[in-house]
């Protein structure tokens, strides 16, 4: 069980105690970190506390239709009201990442903050670095999982319409839209409970996906027909982009969301691997179809990175040629 009485009770005392509570996420967030941050803000709110999400860096676009989004902090542009927050912090709740080095140029005030910290994550091992923690890895998402923190601290009554709306979009965006193996059946009965609770499912689908700029479908459309190989011998499909290729089509945070998941649509492929340079580094993406081909090893071994199974990350410091031949070169290992 997740959720055990213990840490339950340590947790109700610490929200009790608190003047201030902070929601704190990864880096580059996604649907999964923006929406369980922000249905666990609706949630607290409701208990009548002083609370405050501090995230690393922005939201892609696609995501701000949630209400509450607004209110978010962020480092890159507000550095210094958002490290007084976290000072002030008596307890802060730690979504969707196992270590504080995920928060990017957050780790080092959290690290400094005398805040009790609570982490509710998905990934596996998760470091010693909270003083309460809820994992599980078997879930779909974190959001699912912070549905069933509401429902363990007895507050289902609380859910409402834009709790849902958030938590349903954590859990739709990181279940590939309820297609990948970690979806169960607990993950449907938690999604029957945001509906009882007002929750309209098209609504939230629409708003995601729904939102593509003209340029976001022609650099997809460039990645498709230009930047794809099929690698028949191993099952997969690598798709690429250079930083020219963004600036060429106005890249903004969010356009390449999907892409990977798109070669692992092709029939026949087993694994889909997407690289984009962009930050100074490589950033890839991993996925794969079935629960004897996971990806996971792949990417913390060689490319810096982990993840889930069938769905994991990884980064490569170099050139994209050279990143594109170790994969090649690695994916013998994994096949």
């Amino acid at each position: 069980m997740t959720f055990q009485s213990e840490k339950l009770n340590k947790v109700k005392n610490y929200i009790k105690e608190a003047n201030q509570i902070v929601i704190v996420a990864h880096k580059s967030p996604d649907g999964d970190s923006v929406g369980s941050s922000v249905g666990l803000y609706h949630y607290l709110l409701k208990l009548k506390k002083n609370v405050t999400i501090c995230h690393p860096d922005p939201a892609p676009y696609f995501l701000k239709w949630m209400k509450g989004t607004e209110t978010i902090l962020n480092a890159l542009e507000h550095t210094d009201l958002l490290k007084e927050k976290v000072a002030q912090a008596d307890l802060i709740f730690c979504l969707d990442f196992n270590n504080l080095s995920r928060t990017g140029e957050m780790e080092s005030f959290l690290q400094k903050s005398n805040a009790k910290k609570v982490m509710i994550d998905h990934h596996l091992n998760p470091s010693n670095e909270f003083d309460v923690v809820f994992s599980e890895t078997s879930s779909c998402s974190t959001a699912q999982l912070i549905i069933d923190f509401i429902e363990a601290m007895g507050d289902t009554q609380l859910l409402d319409k834009t709790i849902g709306e958030a938590l349903y979009c954590g859990i739709m965006t990181d279940s590939g839209s309820f297609r990948f193996p970690s979806v169960s059946a607990h993950t449907h009965e938690v999604v029957a409970t945001l509906l009882k609770a007002g929750l309209q499912p098209y609504i939230v689908h629409e708003a995601v996906y729904d939102t593509n700029t003209f340029d976001k479908l022609q650099l997809h459309s460039f990645a498709i027909s230009e930047r794809t190989e099929v690698v028949e011998e191993f099952n997969t499909i690598i798709i690429h982009l250079t930083k020219e290729d963004l600036e060429r089509f106005n890249y903004v945070k969010g356009d390449a969301e999907g892409l990977v998941n798109v070669g692992l649509s092709v029939q026949g492929i087993r694994k889909s691997i997407f690289l984009m340079e962009h930050d100074g580094i490589i950033k890839i993406s991993f996925r794969s179809k079935g629960e004897d081909n996971p990806v996971n090893e792949m990417a913390s071994n060689y490319f810096q990175g982990g993840g889930h199974a069938n769905a994991s990350g990884g980064r490569w410091i170099g050139k994209m040629e050279d990143a594109i031949n170790k994969v090649k070169n690695v994916l013998p290992e994994f096949s």
